[in-house]
């Protein structure tokens, strides 16, 4: 399953969410970016025991901020971002072979330029209850990877 699919965790501030991304992206052969700021170090024990036995098989590359991420990839990457204020659902997009997903952090969620600068590459996950403020940040990732590889396998319907 060679999608090459990128999952990018803006500033993640809780390490048990980061462990199970972890986890979610050797299940996918996906590969893991943490962009800096984070809350916590990669060795902190949380990220492991939510990682379990499988955090020394992620592809994991730290990036010291996310400008620096985003001048790194080659700039026609196709760059998709997630965010509870977006006002397209990601049902709506179709993903690519190669695709950078972009989540924000648990507390601010993505950087406001983001916005600006890729407006139409902006979605949410739909949630029916307005009760609810947000997903969890691990659950938002494998709804996301998950969708993306469906997608890929059965050729975008």
């Amino acid at each position: 399953m060679p999608y090459n699919l990128h999952i990018v965790l803006v500033e993640p501030q809780i390490p048990a969410n980061t462990g199970s991304v972890g986890r979610v992206c050797v299940a996918t052969e996906t590969s893991l970016h943490l962009v800096e700021p984070m809350g916590f170090e990669v060795s902190d024990a949380q990220v492991k025991r939510a990682g379990l036995d499988y955090w020394q098989y992620v592809s994991v590359t730290r990036h010291k901020n996310l400008k620096t991420f985003l001048d790194s990839i080659p700039p026609d990457a196709p760059k998709v971002f997630f965010s509870t204020k977006a006002g397209r659902s990601y049902f709506e997009h179709r993903f690519e072979a190669g695709s950078y997903l972009f989540f924000g952090s648990e507390t601010a969620g993505l950087p406001e330029g983001i916005f600006a600068a890729y407006p139409d590459r902006i979605f949410r996950i739909p949630q029916y209850d307005e009760r609810v403020r947000s997903l969890n940040l691990a659950n938002s990732v494998s709804i996301v990877v998950y969708e993306a590889i469906r997608q890929l396998e059965c050729g975008n319907p």
